[in-house]
């Protein structure tokens, strides 16, 4: 039984995604979709231990969930709201019911694309994107994405039935944007997997500094926009940026306690995430004009590939981070650029950037401006400044195993 149920539960994992999206296009409603996946998972798991699994497991569910579907819109047709989605799914993708299929139904290649466009749509605020890309394509439960972002399940669940109901009212079309809107939301798909990413990378609030979880659905998300969209350089160079940073994973905490990149022990990265970045990297660099993904993960890249923190070249990397602020003229792209040319053309140069930045007062609230200016003045030898800088970043960090390492930083100081 156990065995029946990791293989399903590997299934349901790794195909979720494809079979819902497939649903959704067959009858234009989440939510029927979603009924009719779970009741084939439970089917499964029901008649797996005694038919023994099936070599097409996905096929197996996916036929399944396609009956139960049918079903379920015969027994429902009498209700207005599921004649309404009918009627839109009909309207905007020529969906109908058709006959039982067997493993053939398992291939609509366009499917999850359709969807995470959909789930990205920009009628939706970033929260309900997040939290329906992960349910939809990333194949998590409420209650796995309410725990991964803090929040109270209800609270989660509520912001998953807002989003459904404002696809259907707002009847957000089921498609993948025309090729003159596909770059602008292309961007905010793109925009919500790295969030997601980022989320488990660097926890905003909490007791653990990484989620992992998170950080492989992004990766997974990421793949499968680079297999639905092939030819796109900013998509290879996102996958790329997230495998560079995943690398170092398992050694930027060791005992509960954040390690610096300066001081992480770079013989245990993982070399094939790097391997595998690198070539994406440079493939996607190969397209020409640099976009901002693309700039990011060649950065990462030379992080990656310096043996040593001496051998880090910061040189390049101030000239790439001042290229991504011309394309970007954010505060925070600016802080990262005035640290790298603290290391690369002295701290007082870098110090200087800084502090101008922090003049004009829009950073004070931002915990890592505090937090680089203390790491620069401690370079500097100058422990008061540094102290108060700690103290400053101190009073706003809000996940625990940062504040830990601040708070060191403090008592060594001291």
């Amino acid at each position: 039984m156990a065995d029946v149920r990791a293989a399903a539960e590997a299934v349901f994992r790794q195909e979720s995604g494809r079979i819902l999206a497939a649903l959704i296009r067959i009858s234009g409603s989440f939510d029927l979709a979603e009924e009719a996946l779970q009741e084939a998972f439970a089917s499964a798991l029901g008649n797996w231990p005694d038919t023994g699994i099936p070599q097409n497991g996905a096929g197996w569910i996916m036929t399944t969930a396609h009956r139960r579907l049918i079903d379920a819109v015969r027994r429902n047709r009498t209700w207005d709201e599921k004649q309404e989605s009918l009627r839109y799914a009909a309207e905007m993708s020529g969906a109908w019911l058709g006959p039982d299929s067997e493993e053939g139904s398992m291939h609509f290649p366009d499917d999850r694309l359709r969807l995470i466009f959909t789930c990205c749509h920009p009628a939706l605020n970033r929260e309900a994107q997040v939290a329906l890309t992960l349910r939809t394509l990333g194949g998590l439960s409420t209650a796995e994405i309410a725990k991964a972002f803090l929040v109270p399940e209800p609270t989660l669940a509520q912001r998953l039935v807002r989003a459904k109901h404002k696809i259907l009212e707002a009847r957000i079309p089921y498609e993948v944007p025309p090729p003159s809107r596909l770059p602008e939301r292309l961007t905010s798909v793109q925009a919500v997997i790295y969030l997601i990413f980022n989320e488990g990378y660097i926890a905003a609030s909490g007791d653990q500094l990484v989620r992992t979880g998170l950080c492989s659905e992004a990766i997974r998300l990421g793949r499968m926009l680079c297999e639905l969209l092939p030819g796109d350089a900013e998509n290879l160079a996102l996958l790329a940026l997230m495998l560079l940073h995943d690398s170092r994973r398992e050694v930027r905490v060791r005992h509960g306690e954040l390690v610096t990149l300066e001081d992480q022990d770079r013989s245990l990265w993982d070399r094939r995430a790097i391997a595998e970045g690198l070539r994406l990297v440079e493939k996607a660099l190969s397209f020409g004009a640099a976009g901002g993904y693309q700039l990011q993960a060649a950065i990462a890249a030379l992080h990656a590939e310096a043996r040593t923190a001496e051998e880090t070249d910061w040189p390049q990397i101030a000239a790439l981070y001042r290229r991504l602020l011309q394309r970007n003229p954010s505060r925070v792209i600016a802080l990262n650029h005035a640290v790298a040319v603290a290391m690369s053309d002295g701290l007082e140069i870098g110090l200087k950037r800084i502090d101008d930045l922090g003049a004009a007062g829009e950073l004070n609230d931002y915990y890592l401006f505090h937090a680089a200016r203390a790491d620069i003045l401690r370079r500097l030898d100058r422990p008061g400044d540094a102290a108060d800088a700690y103290r400053r970043a101190l009073a706003l960090v809000t996940n625990g195993v940062e504040r830990s390492f601040l708070h060191k930083r403090l008592q060594t100081l001291a």
